[in-house]
This record gives C-alpha cells, structure tokens and sequence, in this order.
C-alpha cells in the first residue's frame, strides 16, 4: 500500500477481535503517515501511554509498532529513553538520496530490460494519472498536493514494478517513505517541488517507453537529486539535526 493511498484511506482502527498483529500494523501504518505528515516532529518524544490513549490500543501495540518504525528509520530508540521521532537535516537528505538513486536506477534498469507490454501500459497509465495531478497543483499548489503525492508514488512504483529484486523493492520503499517526509517540508512554507517536476516526469516517462536504459537512469537520478537541491535552495531543511536535549 503507497503513503497516498494510505492517507486516503485513514479509517478507525480495528477492534481487539481482529487479533494484535493486525492491530499492530494499522497502529504501525497510521503512526508512520502522522510521522511523514509531520503531525510528530523531528526528535518529538513519543511516549507510549499518550500514544496508547490516541489510538485506542494497547501500549504493547504501541511499542511493537515503534519498533517497526525504527527498522524504517522513522523513529529512534535509545536505552532508558524510550522512542523519539528521527531527526531532519540536509546530511541526511543527501544520504538517504544516495542510497534511493541507487536502488531506483536498478530497478527501473532491470524493469526497462525484462518488462513486457503489461509494465509499459502501467506505466503509460500512471504516467496519464501524475500529469492530470500535476495540472491540478499548479493551480493550486497547496490543496493539490495530497493526490499529486499519491499519483508521484504510482509513477515511481510502476516504474520499477518489473523489476525482479525483491530486497530492492523492499527497501526502495522505505526510501521513498523518508524522502516523502523531506517532500512535505515544502507545504509548511506554502511551495510544492511537484510544480516544477513536470518536465522530468515527461523525460523519464518517454526515455523508459523508448526503452533506453541508460538515459532513463540518468534522467531519474537528476529527477530524485532535484528534490535536495529544492529543499536546500529555499533554505527549508538545516545543515545538520538539532543536538538532542
């Protein structure tokens, strides 16, 4: 399930009945979207009986879930101080985009080489959906900008889908979940980086369809590095995190 269609589909959580491991990954996936939409700040402290009171569950469901969350590199734990919210900085940003850039350029080479007709018409379709989203932002960047982040993830995913590494696709995912975290820093200051992304969307899109690898690895890797440049251009992410308190 991407982020997007999980913000749209932000339900009550499931009764005890249904059993703890669902409890837990719903508690989990609610807890990693308010992380990534910033209702939980960076270094924020998260305290395992408010967070048992806000989501109706157990506080052992809470902590499993934390522990999910730390795998993901949403959140921190440290001995005899519980869990706090990750930190933000522009080191890591370019960090964490290191490591994307290079597991999304394999995926998308490996999908342009094995993918049959049934990946092209994902991606046409994907591609169709993202540029009606990024009309939609342009005129209004800010209300625009929850369907442009789901169609953005779609066109990512169906990019790489034939790809056949499933570790790859594992932890792609947890990439894109930090850099959509990034992303969002931009609509507290009221601007959106998908405004400006059209035209590499088109380059990607067409260099994938053309089925030239190479240049569609060149392409997606500018198009993913953009995003640092945005952010630190506008000056909304510092250089490094906080000291903790």
């Amino acid at each position: 399930m991407s982020t997007g269609e999980m913000f749209q589909r932000r339900t009550e959580f499931e009764s005890e009945s249904d059993g703890p491991r669902s409890l837990i990954e719903s508690t989990y996936e609610q807890l990693s979207l308010d992380i990534i939409h910033g209702k939980y700040g960076p270094g924020d402290k998260l305290r395992l009986q408010p967070l048992s009171e806000n989501y109706g569950v157990s506080v052992g469901t809470v902590r499993e879930s934390l522990s999910l969350l730390v795998s993901d590199g949403l959140v921190l734990t440290q001995s005899q101080k519980g869990f706090r919210v990750a930190p933000m900085s522009l080191v890591d940003f370019e960090d964490l985009t290191k490591a994307r850039v290079l597991l999304e350029a394999s995926a998308l080479r490996d999908s342009i080489v094995s993918g049959k007709d049934d990946w092209e018409g994902l991606v046409v379709q994907a591609y169709h959906q993202l540029s009606l989203a990024e009309r939609r932002l342009e005129a209004n960047p800010i209300a625009g900008f929850e369907i442009w982040e789901q169609r953005n993830q779609e066109f990512h995913d169906a990019l790489v889908s034939a790809s056949s590494s499933r570790w790859v696709q594992k932890f792609r995912v947890i990439l894109y979940k930090q850099a959509e975290r990034y992303r969002r820093l931009s609509t507290a200051r009221r601007v959106s980086p998908g405004v400006l992304a059209h035209s590499e969307h088109e380059k990607i899109f067409e260099l994938a369809i053309a089925r030239d690898a190479d240049a569609a690895v060149e392409a997606l890797s500018f198009h993913i590095w953009s995003a640092v440049e945005f952010l630190k251009g506008r000056g909304l992410i510092l250089e490094s995190p906080d000291k903790e308190s």
